[in-house]
Order: structure tokens, then C-alpha cells, then sequence
């Protein structure tokens, strides 16, 4: 997927990108107050690139920088026959939002969803995160779900 206004180039994470990738990472964790381990990083990234694993990360590029990600997993449900589609991550650029990255990143998982006939395509944000929420208004639908978790 191609924006020709800005040269932006959306496409699955490659190997030599890990070193653009993870300062991006490491700022999505700190605005959600997580601190994830090494190993839990070293994990994802080697699940992104194992065609075995279900998880994925795309990539939003101007030539070789990195202006943003989308992490997505596929999995079944008990809702559907067909699987669905979790967009678990989202994360641009302080210095480039506003100019639709994000949403060239969801688009890009859309059109993976429904290259795989997913039933949907959903994710989740934080109450706080209203920058986002702006965008996620305009291209989504609410459904009022509430989430409760228990840790393990």
C-alpha cells in the first residue's frame, strides 16, 4: 500500500528493520506505563518474521525510516466460522501524526483481514489515549465492550 502524496510505503516488517522498530516500541510501551523484558521483545520479534506464527507486524515507511507499526494476530472464535482479526498494536511518530499514518496502517490490516475472509477486524485502545480515539472514531465503530482482566 502506497501513499503518493507523501512517499509512504506501508509493508511487513523485515529483519534489518528491528533497529528502526524498536525505539518506536519502546515509546508505545512507555505511553501505556508497561515495561515489557528483553526476552518478551526478542520473542515478538522473532514471531514476526516465523511464516509458522499468526502474529504480524507492518511497517509505515518513507524510503528507509520508519515513521510507525501495526502488530495484528489472527485467531479463531466462537462467534464466527471464519477467524478474526485483532490489530494489537498501533503506534506513528509523535512527529508525523495527523497525517494519516495510522490509518494507512489499519488500512493495511483491513486489507489482510479481508484477504483472509476474517469475520472482523477489532481492537482495543485506552480511555486516556483520545489523540488516537480521534482517528479510531472516524474509521470504526464502538462497540461498548467493557475489558476485565485477571493476571496469571
Amino acid at each position: 500500500m502506497k501513499d503518493e502524496s507523501l512517499k509512504i510505503v506501508v509493508a511487513p516488517v523485515e529483519e534489518m528493520d528491528y533497529s528502526r522498530w524498536l525505539p518506536y516500541w519502546l515509546s508505545y510501551q512507555a505511553f501505556y506505563e508497561v515495561q515489557l523484558s528483553e526476552d518478551i521483545t526478542n520473542e515478538t520479534w522473532k514471531r514476526f518474521l516465523n511464516p509458522d506464527e499468526e502474529i504480524y507486524c507492518a511497517v509505515a515507511k518513507k524510503g528507509q525510516e520508519i515513521l510507525g507499526f501495526v502488530h495484528y494476530v489472527f485467531h479463531g472464535s466462537t462467534w464466527s466460522v471464519n477467524e478474526f482479526c485483532y490489530l494489537e498494536d498501533l503506534f506513528v511518530a509523535e512527529n508525523t501524526r495527523g497525517k494519516n499514518i495510522g490509518k494507512h496502517l489499519i488500512e493495511y490490516v483491513k486489507q489482510k483481514a479481508s484477504e483472509k475472509q476474517c469475520a472482523r477486524l477489532y481492537w482495543h485502545t485506552q480511555e486516556k489515549n483520545v489523540t488516537a480515539q480521534r482517528l479510531y472514531d472516524r474509521v470504526a465503530e464502538k462497540p461498548g465492550v467493557i475489558e476485565y482482566r485477571l493476571p496469571l
